[in-house]
């Protein structure tokens, strides 16, 4: 036992370091970013095809008296509303609006007049709302200037929150569930299948055969598998630090306004990575072991599809009953092993109870530990068939 965790230590050390520590993994692990960048310089393009929307500009030609109280409530109702909800005021000379809105300024519209008595005039491509935020602005004056000093003084109201309802945070955490099931297939679909590419590559090269003939063919199983589960959670790590990077950066409020599981964050994030592991395991061994029978590059593409196919059919399976995670297809999704980590995941951010993701891992661990007994066997038997292992089966069988 000891020299099989030790060769299989070595083996993982070794595909580990020399995948890690590589160019093209830097690229992989570049990759996910650049699809990224295209969104937001496409994005950008897009938002400013067409210049950035401005506001109307209306030239005020009244009595000094009203032009300084429409500022004034134009300012006021600025801090309110947002500077961009109401059309620009600027102070103008004279009365005639026409002469205004023909002249060199390209004013929106004119207001002419007085406070009591105003006059708009608006321009040919005056936009439709202008007339009502200006009569917004009219009214807000004349409140001031009707109240004057006899004002009285402002109302302190109590700040009050009204808690969330048990409906918007159902339909907040389903749409959580159904994302971190996304997030979980899309980075099991696109680690494990590296699994298949390696062992082909190696196989095809007389790797497998040397390593063989030197160490248990049951170490390079394992070592295989822990070296690509380790490359697999590093490519994790760095793009979950990218990821809360973008966001806190392009969306520094996202988090604070988010919906938190109903677990919490720190039991949610902790069962994604063990679910991520856990089926990442099991659907690697499974490809390891189907990848063994494969003679070709050619056979490993045809056996791919399938497997891909499958995938997709499971993640629609576990998908199906997020909505109702206490229905029977929840269940049936949580119970089957190659969907369960989908289904729990989802469930953990619906349902607060932690004691049925305690089951799921031990049927999650059950599973994984058949399906390597399984894999193995057939990994054993197709090196064992290709005469790498013969020289050191027979010497341990004379041991």
């Amino acid at each position: 036992m000891r020299r099989l965790i030790s060769a299989a230590w070595v083996i993982a050390r070794r595909d580990y370091g020399a995948t890690v520590f590589s160019r093209i993994f830097l690229l992989f692990l570049l990759g996910p970013l650049f699809p990224i960048l295209f969104a937001l310089m496409f994005s950008a393009v897009g938002s400013n095809s067409d210049g950035p929307p401005s506001r109307p500009v209306v030239a005020v030609a009244t009595d000094p008296t009203s032009t300084g109280a429409l500022l004034a409530a134009r300012a006021k109702l600025a801090n309110r509303l947002g500077d961009d909800a109401l059309p620009d005021l600027v102070a103008a000379s004279g009365g005639d609006a026409r002469r205004l809105l023909q002249g060199r300024t390209p004013y929106a519209a004119a207001l002419t007049g007085s406070l009591a008595s105003p006059h708009i005039t608006l321009s040919g491509g005056a936009p439709a709302s202008t007339v009502d935020d200006l009569s917004l602005v009219l009214d807000t004056a004349r409140a001031t200037a009707a109240l004057g000093r006899s004002a009285p003084p402002p109302v302190a109201l109590p700040e009050r929150r009204v808690a969330s309802s048990p409906a918007e945070n159902a339909h907040d955490r389903v749409a959580l569930a159904r994302a971190g099931q996304t997030a979980l297939f899309f980075l099991i679909v696109l680690l494990a299948g590296m699994s298949l590419s390696t062992f082909i590559e190696e196989k095809s090269n007389k790797v497998i055969e040397v390593l063989a003939a030197a160490v248990p063919v049951d170490a390079i199983f394992l070592g295989k598998l822990a070296g690509m589960l380790a490359i697999s959670l590093t490519g994790v790590a760095v793009w979950g630090m990218m990821g809360v990077g973008v966001v806190l950066t392009l969306f520094p409020t996202l988090f604070a306004h988010a919906v938190v599981p109903a677990v919490g964050w720190p039991a949610f994030v902790a069962l994604a990575l063990i679910y991520f592991v856990a089926s990442y395991l099991l659907l690697s061994a499974v490809f390891l072991g189907l990848g063994s029978q494969a003679g070709s590059p050619r056979e490993i593409q045809v056996l791919a599809m399938p497997a891909t196919m499958i995938q997709l059919l499971l993640f629609a399976f576990a998908s199906a009953g997020v909505a109702h995670p206490e229905g029977w297809v929840a269940k049936a999704a949580a119970i089957f092993p190659w969907s369960s980590p989908l289904a729990m995941l989802a469930r953990a951010a619906e349902r607060p109870a932690l004691w049925p993701h305690l089951l799921a891992l031990g049927w999650q661990i059950m599973w994984l530990v058949l399906a390597l007994r399984a894999a193995a066997g057939l990994f054993r038997r197709a090196v064992l068939k290709s005469g790498g292992g013969r020289r050191w089966w027979s010497r341990a069988a004379r041991a």
